[in-house]
């Protein structure tokens, strides 16, 4: 996919709110209103497209009206729709910053140069972010995204360095700590 072609997801509609069309909002990234900053969002195929009409923050939504949702009926069928922008609608990021999608496909390799996989993923399950990898053969793994774990992007060479502890792939039991219990 070129990058004059390439969409970014911004935000994830979620629930009706109320009875007059409005929608939960889950944005993506640093500043919950900026999806609404950039106009026509549209589906990943472009075919639909959704103009913010009035959006506002409440807790971890942001409460939306989008032009021409008028009732809760419409407002319903929406549950579900992601919301997309094209890359270079986007400012260019600062420095160690970076868009999931610039992330997404780029090689991995680890401290000896050996390819781990490729990032199919940046995921978020609470707890930080983690790159979701997946190796040439086997099961998709995850890495924390963070300085300590990926210490070197390059995004002109196509991959990301990784430190990973020794033990990082080790599938035995957790070791006992003086805190749990002996069975």
């Amino acid at each position: 996919m070129s990058t004059d072609d390439q969409k970014v997801l911004l935000a994830k509609i979620g629930a009706a709110h109320g009875i007059r069309g409005e929608v939960r909002v889950k944005p993506f990234g640093d500043d919950p209103l900026s999806f609404a900053d950039y106009g026509i969002l549209t589906t990943k195929d472009g075919k639909r497209s959704f103009e913010v009409e009035k959006a506002r923050v409440q807790k971890t939504v942001v409460v939306t009206r989008f032009k021409g949702v008028t009732d809760r009926n419409q407002a319903e069928e929406l549950n579900g729709v992601e919301l997309y922008v094209s890359r270079e609608q986007l400012p260019e990021p600062e420095e160690d910053e970076f868009y999931y999608s610039d992330l997404t496909g780029l090689s991995v390799i680890d401290q000896s140069d050996e390819t781990l996989g490729r990032i199919v993923a940046v995921q978020d399950f609470g707890a930080g972010d983690l790159l979701e990898i997946r190796p040439t053969r086997g099961r998709t793994f995850y890495i924390p995204f963070t300085k300590d774990f990926v210490p070197e992007i390059s995004l002109d060479g196509g991959l990301v360095r990784v430190d990973l502890p020794e033990d990082y792939f080790s599938d035995g039991d957790p070791e006992p700590s003086e805190t749990s219990p002996d069975r």
